[in-house]
């Protein structure tokens, strides 16, 4: 074992009990985060607004603070980007993670010299609970590739704009920098094709013992992988790869396409990142969900997802909330953030240490019909349908069918195959059946036929990709919402 190898378990160790101290005690975390970021944020333009000097307990806070998304605070995020100071939070923020938006165009994040370390201890920290307990640190002396967004950056008014992936590669610790791949020139290069081509060519006869990425986005660097090896599986490229880090969307509907391109099981660990903060990671390869990050200068609030659309819903706190809920996730941060719905609903696997899983997009759900079909249920009926069997997913994505040119209005779920089922029909009522043990009012709707059972319909081979790249969002951060209350996405692809 070398030397980096042995400091990595030491200092894995050090951390897993760090995390331990602060997991074990919830909501003496949460509080004191939460009064650090009012006392540093009393004397800002938004905190003299919202009277933070009068905030003493958080149902102060609620009384004071609404909840807001990106276009509530945009007033205040405009006046940052101009270069005033003090306006959301203390001084100006050393960057702005530039996101795409689903109403307001591009957002601003701002990422503040407090907030931004949060994001790189975050990554590591994953890495480093998977050391501790699996004992397994080899993997630190080979090559590690982390597809992303381009480190190039604009400045304007003394703050730097990119890609918060771009933004983060100006972070990586020295001891990595030798073992961390594409190269900056390759790095930097928009196109994403291009980059994808220029990243196998670096890579393809080094010895890659980690790959990060979105799936969807690492799994096209895997066909590249393969068609300039002649059809070599990952696992013969690279002998050592055994650690596959992930985030932005649920690897189970790509794990059996994984697989059987890696040529073998390999350990994986779920990262819950955003340009607005990092607030999650897979802890352990033991428990399901990922420990949510309570020290990290992030306060969260939670909404019932069935009562966020209320006039005033009940916003709860760590100590409030239950497993299997379905939750809005509300966080005020030390980047300037008050109040402020990212959009993501979480539920709880487990409470101290509090483990989540992302369980979709507040906004992204069917309830044509009022049945309220999530991404996590979707997701979930398509690991059952497919579990067993020789079918293997590419990507996949569900729309109501609201006025069909016959018959009763359906669910549409349109699939990329890579290996289709013999029958399209079994699969379906495979599908349907596992939407209705998991979603009542969907089940209530099928038995009393008001609508018809799934509808399966077969994208061709790289169809998302394409729709993706008409969309100006191939590759990066981007990906495909899995599913959707109107048919933009469906009728694109169709």
């Amino acid at each position: 074992m070398s030397i980096k190898a042995v400091a990595a378990k030491l200092f894995a160790r050090k951390i897993y009990h760090q995390t331990k101290a602060w997991a074990n005690k919830p909501v003496t975390t949460q509080l004191a985060v939460f009064k650090s970021l009012i006392q540093n944020a009393k004397d800002t333009e938004f905190g003299v607004d919202h009277h933070f000097d009068t905030i003493k307990t958080i149902d102060d806070f609620v009384k004071n603070v609404p909840v807001r998304d990106y276009e509530g605070l945009k007033v205040y995020i405009d006046k940052v980007r101009m270069g005033e100071q003090n306006i959301l939070w203390k001084g100006k923020p050393l960057y702005f993670a530039k996101t795409s938006g689903t109403t307001s165009g591009a957002k601003y994040i701002p990422l503040t010299k407090e907030s931004m370390p949060y994001h790189i201890e975050a990554s590591r920290n994953a890495i480093l609970h998977y050391i501790y307990e699996t004992g397994n640190a080899d993997f630190v002396d080979g090559k590690m590739i982390f597809l992303q967004g381009s480190p190039i950056l604009t400045e304007k008014y003394g703050i730097k704009f990119g890609r918060l992936s771009g933004i983060a590669a100006h972070f990586v610790p020295k001891y990595l920098q030798k073992n961390r791949m594409p190269s900056l020139e390759t790095n930097c290069i928009e196109d994403w094709e291009t980059k994808v081509n220029a990243i196998v060519e670096e890579t393809i006869d080094q010895d890659m013992t980690i790959i990060s990425g979105i799936p969807s986005w690492v799994q096209m660097y895997f066909e590249r992988l393969q068609e300039k090896s002649g059809g070599k599986k990952i696992g013969e490229i690279f002998k050592n790869f055994n650690l596959f880090i992930y985030g932005g969307v649920n690897y189970e509907p790509y794990r059996a396409k994984f697989e059987n391109m890696i040529g073998r099981k390999v350990d994986s660990i779920e990262l819950f990142p955003a340009s607005e903060g990092f607030f999650a990671y897979q802890d352990t390869q033991k428990e399901k969900g990922m420990l949510l990050l309570l020290n990290s200068g992030i306060f969260y609030e939670f909404i019932k997802a069935d009562e966020f659309f209320n006039e005033k819903p009940r916003r709860y706190t760590i100590g409030e909330v239950e497993i299997g809920v379905n939750y809005a996730l509300i966080i005020s941060t030390n980047a300037g953030l008050w109040g402020y719905n990212i959009g993501d609903t979480v539920q709880f696997t487990s409470l101290v240490p509090h483990r989540v899983i992302v369980s979709g997009r507040i906004k992204h759900f069917i309830s044509a019909f009022g049945e309220h079909v999530i991404a996590n249920e979707v997701e979930n009926a398509m690991k059952q349908a497919t579990e067993g069997t020789k079918i293997v997913i590419n990507e996949f994505t569900v729309a109501p069918q609201i006025n069909p040119s016959s018959g009763l209005p359906y669910h549409e779920w349109l699939v990329e195959f890579e290996k289709e089922p013999q029958d399209i029909e079994v699969f379906a009522e495979a599908i349907d059946n596992a939407m209705r043990e998991q979603n009542i009012y969907y089940d209530d709707l099928i038995t009393g036929n008001v609508l018809r059972k799934v509808v399966v319909t077969k994208v061709a081979k790289n169809g998302f990709q394409e729709y993706m790249k008409s969309q100006g969002k191939l590759g990066g951060q981007n990906k495909i919402p899995r599913l959707s209350n109107n048919r933009d996405i469906a009728d694109n692809l169709k």
